[in-house]
């Protein structure tokens, strides 16, 4: 069986470039549960609160509910699920899943050939992770799932699938446009002629269809590209930086690291080089970026102010 042609093409809602990792994170939860515990079943009232941790996390900034892949997973031929009842998925309804003890598991084909083939769960992680999610974040992904990957980032092969290549020269062309500093906060830090700490990162996800364009990418530190990609920080119709209302932190450094960016115009491009197309940007600020966001920073008035 190519189980990595069939995680590959797990069946997702999608429209107009809508998120909807919700069943690549109910297969990771499950990969990661299996490397630990060598297999066994799931029971949906137990692990409710992990999958929306999770959804939370990493999916999209929509309301949205574990259930819903719980039940739907089973169509793709990698997931069962059985009830109190019997075999088979009660719905996709929260309270049917937790009333009637459902418990899903990876399928016993797939399980077996898990058990038979050492390299197996990594090949199908890798594939989940390069298909949904970008670079910056496989990392804590594997550590939130519980995942122990030797993973160094180079896309794992799907067969029957043509792979995108990416342009290795498009670093070097954004941070040419942005002149080597980030477009956030103005970082520009050398050592000797070389940039460090500076990264192109693409603004519509490369692992969601994204192009390696400069404008669809931003030259940002290693920090703020993290908290790009993670949602916390954005760029508005105005292409000023958004910063979301759900991040939190007190410590100076965090004030001037990050809430302090609210409402501070893009640094760059240098005339003559192309801005973030606006469909990018906005692909962007629907899917990817968490919530409202903050006022400006001018405007925000100390506590007990």
């Amino acid at each position: 069986m190519d189980w990595v042609g069939r995680v590959a093409g797990l069946r997702q809602w999608s429209a107009n470039g809508v998120r909807a990792p919700h069943k690549p994170l109910l297969v990771l939860y499950a990969l990661g549960r299996f490397q630990r515990e060598g297999g066994g079943e799931l029971v949906y009232g137990a692990v409710e609160e992990d999958l929306k941790e999770l959804l939370a996390e990493y999916g999209p900034g929509r309301k949205t509910t574990p259930a819903y892949p719980f039940h739907h997973l089973v169509s793709d031929g990698v997931w069962q699920v059985r009830t109190d009842h019997g075999s088979g998925s009660p719905g996709s309804g929260v309270r049917e899943l937790r009333e009637s003890g459902a418990a899903g598991q990876l399928v016993p084909e797939l399980a077996a050939d898990l058990r038979r083939e050492p390299d197996l769960l990594g090949r199908l992680a890798r594939t989940l992770l390069d298909l949904h999610f970008p670079p910056s974040l496989h990392g804590e992904l594997c550590q939130a799932v519980g995942l122990d990957l030797e993973y160094d980032g180079t896309p794992a092969p799907v067969p029957g699938q043509r792979q995108r290549q990416r342009d290795p020269a498009v670093r070097e062309r954004v941070l040419i446009a942005y002149e080597y500093r980030c477009a956030f906060c103005g970082y520009d830090g050398r050592i000797g002629r070389v940039p460090v700490g500076l990264e192109a990162a693409h603004v519509r996800w490369w692992a969601l269809d994204g192009p390696d364009d400069v404008d669809n990418a931003l030259c940002l530190c290693s920090l703020h590209h993290k908290l790009f990609d993670k949602g916390v920080l954005g760029v508005s119709a105005a292409y000023e930086v958004m910063v979301s209302h759900r991040f939190v932190g007190h410590s100076p450094a965090a004030r001037d690291q990050v809430v302090t960016l609210a409402g501070r115009p893009l640094l760059g491009p240098q005339p003559g080089r192309p801005r973030i197309a606006e469909g990018h940007r906005a692909w962007h600020a629907g899917q990817v970026f968490q919530g409202d966001p903050r006022p400006a920073a001018d405007t925000v008035r100390p506590a007990g102010a």
